[in-house]
């Protein structure tokens, strides 16, 4: 890309995809060639203390990086899918300067910047495994944050997703506002009204991604 002119090459991943719990996250990177980082991976091949250690070199070396997230009252109203596209898309116009091409996680995304789709990109290009751990990193620390709030539901250990630790606390509990009551596990244990198609009856709900 950069022998063809282009020069704000920009990696683009989401994380939380999968999770019960909160917003999907996003983030958009653009490497500089001149402040290499050496061992970048896709964040889910990486132990945490080392992504830590990643997510700061990169906040430092970048040409430009930034993050967003979509909460989970979105996720239910526009589905996974819409809402992990919305994210990397806010992600994408956050940045500070601009990408002039992007270079993103299996997905096309709705922006009029030139775009490269790969599938496993995350394992396969550095711009876009750098964008999942500064993703990654930011996710995690949400969730310890909202631990905080919610500590009988451990989602400091789980990060959110559907283990068994969390499907007994929702079986204890129920489930929180922040979580995504379009999911099957979260769905089963809430006493969220069905219309007369079987469709869910979700509510509005207001939340920042961290408290």
């Amino acid at each position: 890309m950069r022998a063809r002119g282009f020069c704000a090459i920009a990696g683009v991943d989401e994380v939380g995809r999968g999770s019960l719990f909160g917003a999907v996250f996003a983030a958009a990177v653009i490497l500089s060639p001149d402040r290499p980082i050496r061992g970048l991976n896709d964040s889910k091949q990486l132990e945490p203390e080392r992504r830590e250690v990643l997510a700061e070199r990169i906040r430092e070396r970048a040409a430009a990086w930034a993050v967003a997230a979509v909460d989970a009252a979105a996720i239910d109203r526009i589905n996974i899918y819409q809402a992990s596209r919305l994210a990397m898309r806010l992600a994408v116009e956050k940045l500070v300067p601009a990408a002039d091409f992007l270079l993103i996680d299996a997905v096309p995304l709705d922006l009029v910047i030139p775009q490269h789709p790969l599938i496993h990109g995350d394992a396969r290009c550095h711009a876009i495994a750098a964008a999942s751990i500064v993703a990654k990193v930011e996710r995690d620390a949400c969730m310890r944050v909202w631990d905080d709030v919610y500590p009988q539901y451990g989602l400091a250990r789980h990060k959110g997703y559907n283990t068994p630790e969390h499907v007994r606390a929702l079986e204890q509990h129920g489930p929180t506002p922040l979580h995504r009551l379009s999911f099957e596990p979260v769905r089963l244990v809430s006493l969220i009204p069905v219309d007369d198609d079987g469709q869910l009856e979700l509510f509005e709900m207001e939340a920042s991604a961290c408290p």
